[in-house]
């Protein structure tokens, strides 16, 4: 199983000057996009008892992802605005004493055995007490032999301790096997230095492979034996909602399906194995992108 821990939230996405509530949330996003890509998929996270965790519930149950080890609360649904500029999404995050933010280290169920990757990301990894919690979650699946890749996804407006965020994000990278960087990520993390030298670097912290994003150019995979770059998939873009999330999923399914998704093979991990992985990666993504909102494709899809 592949298990992601993060948050799921309500988009709440602009059309005809109103706004259409629409599951979504990074962590969220690539779980229901390993589903669709036909990966053994679990999420982890606190699903709300209200109506808009009923609407967040049933895109991971279509898609086949296993939500046994998902906490019911009480507490509302995070709501997230989005705010289009040119198809470019920009979010305002309402999350005080939600579901997901108050996920604490005590609700934690055991991870399943068996566990073959674990993915992180997002918001979760820097708000509190949730940041906490995933942080454990990424360091039990380390121990037990998983495979951890984080996706960094760094909101510079949604954090208020930027030492405190720096260097819970450094630790998780220490813990991590892949870790997913864009250009924005690594401009905020290491402002004087260039996001191609930061991204190469980030390999002398511990992880086995490193995924440089950047934006229409593409993607960069960052090995010991070498890189491996794809140009984005041309296609027309409606808006870029869940499109990274995607990205995470398909290159974690093809990894899967090559065998090559544990830490020995990741370590031997050849060009040709790799570059298949990120086809499938930006396949999945262009499809996203071709659609509003966060709506990855199904396997027959591509």
């Amino acid at each position: 199983m592949i298990l992601c821990c993060g948050e799921s939230l309500i988009d709440m996405v602009p059309e005809d000057g109103a706004f259409l509530p629409l599951p979504g949330g990074s962590v969220y996003n690539t779980a229901v996009a390993l589903g669709r890509l036909g990966a053994d998929a679990g999420y982890l996270w606190p699903i709300s008892t209200d109506d808009f965790g009923a609407a967040l519930r049933g895109p991971l149950e279509k898609a086949g992802v296993d939500l046994s080890l998902c906490p019911a609360t009480d507490r509302l649904t995070t709501l997230a605005f989005v705010f289009l500029n040119d198809g470019h999404a920009s979010y305002s995050f309402y999350d005080e004493a939600t579901a997901g933010r108050m996920f604490d280290e005590g609700e934690l169920p055991a991870l399943p055995d068996g566990l073959e990757a674990l993915f992180i990301g997002g918001i979760s990894l820097i708000q509190d007490p949730c940041g906490a919690t995933v942080d454990e979650v990424a360091h039990r699946a380390a121990e037990s032999g998983a495979v951890v890749m984080v996706d960094l996804n760094i909101r510079p407006n949604l954090i208020r301790d930027e030492r405190a965020t720096k260097s819970r994000l450094e630790g998780l990278m220490r813990v991590a096997d892949i870790v997913k960087i864009s250009d924005d990520d690594a401009a905020w993390l290491f402002p004087d230095h260039a996001p191609e030298d930061s991204a190469v670097q980030l390999l002398d912290l511990g992880p086995l492979l490193i995924l440089r994003t950047h934006g229409a150019e593409g993607a960069t995979a960052i090995h010991r034996n070498g890189q491996v770059n794809r140009k984005a998939e041309p296609v027309e873009i409606a808006d870029t909602i869940g499109a990274g999330d995607t990205f995470n999923a398909g290159l974690l399914t093809a990894l899967s399906e090559a065998g090559v998704l544990d830490k020995t093979a990741l370590e031997k991990l050849d060009e040709e194995t790799l570059g298949k992985a990120l086809d499938l990666a930006a396949r999945a993504a262009a499809v996203t992108v071709s659609r509003p909102g966060a709506n990855p494709p199904w396997r027959e899809e591509l």
